[in-house]
């Protein structure tokens, strides 16, 4: 059948022009045919995964857990975040895994290592860290070839009131998108309330970078959003897997990406912070795979 011009007489019969009778509904009914067939796409890509796999995911998810831990009493003024990524790396083959951002698209080191005003992907270097610093090391471990990602944030002797709020604020931010983690709540559920306790003590939440399924591959469907409006977005269910991983500035939410291509950081000079877990959907809420 020949597609109607908008020129030509309406299908509907009544003598006047497409373009004058039904083209816009007609139009209207197209998008929203594409936009159920984009989401039901995307949703067919999200893996659900099988007990063994998530067995496989939880494993990787403590072997994340303790490499920060290792890095508690480590981590100090004087110390470079070349040390972190060397720690990062030896213990991480030491136990039998891999560092999943180790040449990771051109990602030329073992962790990520973010200081002050770096919002993420800060590559570790001969930088000192010095009193009143706060960094966020992010680790993920591939073991058996399951993935298992987690940050924190680490606090550089004493710091300012202000970057310790940032910090435990960021935490709290973490822990109240986990607890919207459960059957039948959306994405966007997780995101409002992240975003709720972050604009009500004056910060802002970075856009450009979310959280996102793992387990089987580093990054997989879907994209968890850190703000949103509740009762919407893809609905969850159980064995879904997937980070919350909040990224907060203290002033402007926008950011920019240095001549590396890879550190991102405040385009305002405040200070960012981010917490991560790794998550699984439950039969009845949620658990935390990093934890």
């Amino acid at each position: 059948m020949r597609k109607l011009s908008r020129n030509d007489p309406c299908w509907c019969g009544s003598g006047r022009k497409y373009k004058n009778c039904h083209w816009k509904q007609d139009q209207a009914a197209r998008r929203e045919r594409r936009s159920v067939l984009g989401k039901m796409q995307r949703s067919s890509r999200i893996i659900i995964k099988t007990e063994e796999q998530i067995d496989g995911i939880r494993r990787s998810g403590q072997l994340t857990r303790d490499i920060l831990d290792m890095l508690e009493d480590r981590i100090q003024p004087g110390i470079t975040s070349n040390d972190i990524d060397r720690w990062v790396y030896e213990y991480t083959i030491a136990h039998g895994a891999i560092p999943a951002p180790l040449n990771y698209r051109g990602f030329p080191k073992s962790v990520c290592t973010s200081i002050n005003q770096v919002v993420c992907h800060g590559i570790p270097d001969d930088t000192i860290l010095r009193e009143g610093d706060i960094l966020n090391v992010d680790v993920t471990s591939i073991l058996n070839g399951y993935y298992g990602d987690a940050s924190r944030m680490f606090t550089i002797g004493e710091v300012s009131d202000q970057a310790r709020q940032l910090a435990q604020v960021t935490r709290e931010c973490l822990y109240l998108g986990i607890e919207q983690v459960k059957p039948g709540n959306t994405l966007g559920d997780i995101g409002h309330a992240i975003q709720q306790h972050a604009e009500s003590h004056g910060y802002s939440i970075v856009r450009e970078y979310i959280g996102h399924g793992t387990g089987l591959q580093f990054h997989e469907p879907p994209d968890v959003r850190h703000f949103g409006e509740p009762h919407t977005g893809l609905t969850l269910q159980p064995n879904m897997v997937f980070t919350i991983e909040p990224m907060i500035n203290a002033g402007k939410c926008q950011v920019r990406v240095l001549d590396d291509a890879w550190t991102v950081v405040t385009v305002d000079g405040c200070l960012s912070a981010q917490w991560e877990h790794t998550l699984r959907v439950t039969d009845d809420g949620v658990e935390i795979l990093t934890a």
